[in-house]
């Protein structure tokens, strides 16, 4: 059998607070629409999805709040940073999220925009429900238990 080869995944965006403010659930990849400019300046690497949430209105999901900075080489024909974005999923899907933002608690959290093996620009999300205080320091605490851990299997072996 002939070996796959090797992907093009590439990471644009990360929200890496997301995992310390919120408990993930179930997770969604979905499309985003998203201009030409906006594509190039997604490659560069410098946009932000830390401060972003997803919202679901009248049957639809948007991105808000994320921020693509401006391509510089596109002049006039540039885009607005941080403009709403449209994101592009099943009814079914867009259906569980809806419900599950109507529950107590629960919340659509974008987790990472990436270009997929076709080089089409992604995002995943998640149904995530928020972290009180003493969560958040039992996951910290067993964060650095697991770096004691390796530092001390590090230092037997």
């Amino acid at each position: 059998m002939a070996e796959k080869p090797a992907s093009n995944f590439r990471v644009a965006a990360d929200n890496r607070q997301a995992r310390y403010h919120y408990e993930i659930g179930e997770t969604f990849e979905a499309g985003i629409a998203l201009t030409g400019t906006e594509v190039k300046s997604l490659r560069t690497g410098k946009a932000t999805i830390a401060e972003s949430y997803v919202s679901p209105e009248k049957g639809e999901i948007f991105l808000i709040n994320a921020t693509i900075p401006e391509y510089l080489q596109a002049n006039r024909f540039n885009h607005e940073p941080k403009r709403p974005r449209k994101l592009l999923l099943h009814a079914k899907e867009i259906d569980k999220l809806a419900k599950g933002v109507e529950r107590e608690g629960m919340t659509v959290v974008p987790l990472r925009i990436f270009f997929n093996d076709k080089g089409r620009a992604k995002i995943q999300i998640a149904l995530a429900k928020g972290k009180k205080l003493h969560d958040k320091r039992e996951t910290e605490k067993a964060r650095d238990w697991k770096k004691e851990q390796g530092r001390l299997l590090r230092d037997k072996g």
